[in-house]
């Protein structure tokens, strides 16, 4: 198949007609700020099925299920507490996600056998309008992990979700272009199951942000909720990913642009600040293997924040696939 035949620009019509086509059981990739997903009906196991087959995705790791606003918290879970709910009006849409104990409608297929579901509403026109045109024909919530081969780099445009999944995909699947993702990185987890908020995965939404938001402090206990992105490697291009030492001839380097690219080192990316160097990690890593790298450097930012979330997608990168 050649490579645009599935991507297709984001028209009223094509969304009612990727709407239509979830309903049915096919897969639509979305865009979202953070990468791109690869969705499915939540309601559908078989469609769901399809995620874990497309994507070579072991069956207990759970998905995130997609919804249009906060209004559908309770088709999806039950019990949520009170701090959630002001994590949800204050972050929602947004580079978060909520894990809550699940209604009747979150089954085991989307949940990975566990007791809980994984929420979003994500910030981006084309994947709220694609939510919403679901919506209006009975759609309860997208499932959609990002849309790449297991352990591989995230996607962040629909161009990279083409090269990944191209080849797994069937001829009427379809990838919706909403350019690329402006925040770059997967978003923040937060487990809502227990007395205080427990971030799960970092992302976008910070601690900080979290303990405003909630008055509560973000309690450090263990937990054994699986969720996305959590295994030990992860994100990882097919080159080997070292992390802060000097890059030698001929090895890849990202790095912020401050830091001088030392002589015969091939610069695949020189972000002025930790917002674009998230938007452009994947990409840069992405890059490396399409230059055929076998090894890349990258000097991480330092601090909280975001760069903390850099720093974990780094440090799962750097362990290989």
């Amino acid at each position: 198949m050649s490579s645009g035949e599935f991507v297709s620009n984001c028209t009223a019509d094509s969304l009612a007609q990727a709407a239509q086509l979830l309903k049915d059981g096919g897969l639509v990739a979305l865009p979202t700020e953070t990468v791109y997903g690869l969705g499915a009906d939540a309601t559908n196991a078989d469609a769901v099925a399809r995620i874990y087959k497309v994507k070579g995705r072991p069956a207990d790791h759970p998905l995130i299920v997609h919804i249009h606003s906060m209004q559908s918290l309770n088709d999806w879970a039950d019990e949520v507490p009170s701090y959630a709910i002001s994590l949800a009006r204050d972050f929602w849409p947004g580079p978060m996600t909520l894990v809550l104990k699940r209604s009747i409608l979150a089954e085991d297929f989307v949940t990975g056998g566990q007791p809980t579901v994984g929420l979003r509403v994500p910030d981006h026109a084309v994947a709220l309008a694609l939510l919403s045109a679901f919506e209006k024909i009975g759609g309860k919530g997208i499932a959609a992990p990002s849309a790449n081969r297991f352990g591989h780099v995230s996607p962040t445009t629909a161009q990279a979700v083409q090269e990944e999944l191209g080849g797994y995909l069937e001829e009427k699947d379809q990838i919706l272009d909403g350019g690329p993702s402006t925040v770059g990185v997967e978003s923040t987890i937060i487990d809502c199951t227990s007395d205080s908020p427990r971030i799960l995965r970092p992302g976008a939404i910070t601690i900080q942000m979290v303990e405003e938001s909630t008055h509560l402090k973000v309690s450090k206990a263990e937990t054994d909720i699986r969720v996305s992105g959590s295994l030990e490697n992860h994100y990882a291009p097919r080159a080997s990913v070292f992390l802060n030492r000097t890059p030698k001839s001929g090895e890849g380097f990202i790095a912020l642009a401050e830091i001088q690219t030392p002589e015969s080192v091939i610069r695949l990316a020189s972000p002025k600040n930790t917002e674009e160097f998230a938007r452009l990690i994947y990409s840069a890593l992405r890059e490396a293997d399409a230059k055929g790298l076998n090894s890349v450097v990258v000097a991480e930012p330092t601090g909280d924040g975001l760069a903390l979330a850099i720093r974990d997608r780094l440090m799962r990168a750097s362990k290989g696939r």
